[in-house]
C-alpha cells in the first residue's frame, strides 16, 4: 500500500479531525483513511458511463432464459 504526506494543514482541521476521531473512537490515521477512501470512490456518473462502454464493447445481451430452462428440463 502507498503512503501520502500531507503538508501544511490548518491546525483547526487537524482539530476538528482528532475531534471526529475521538467521537467515533479511531485513530486520527483510521478516520483520515476512511475520509479519502470515500473521498476517491467513483461517482455514480462515472461507473454509468464505465458501464455503457462495457455494453457497447459487448453488444446486446439476451435476458430471456427461456431456452436455456428449456434445454436444462429436457436433459433430465
Amino acid at each position: 500500500m502507498g503512503q501520502i504526506i500531507v503538508r501544511n494543514l490548518d491546525d483547526q482541521v487537524i482539530a476538528r479531525l482528532k475531534e471526529r476521531a475521538r467521537l467515533a473512537n479511531q485513530s486520527l490515521e483510521h478516520t483520515v483513511r476512511t475520509i479519502l477512501f470515500e473521498a476517491a470512490k467513483p461517482s455514480r456518473e462515472d461507473i454509468l458511463a464505465e458501464m455503457d462502454r462495457i455494453r457497447q464493447r459487448i453488444g446486446p445481451v439476451s435476458l430471456d432464459a427461456t431456452d436455456l430452462i428449456r434445454a436444462d428440463r429436457d436433459s433430465r
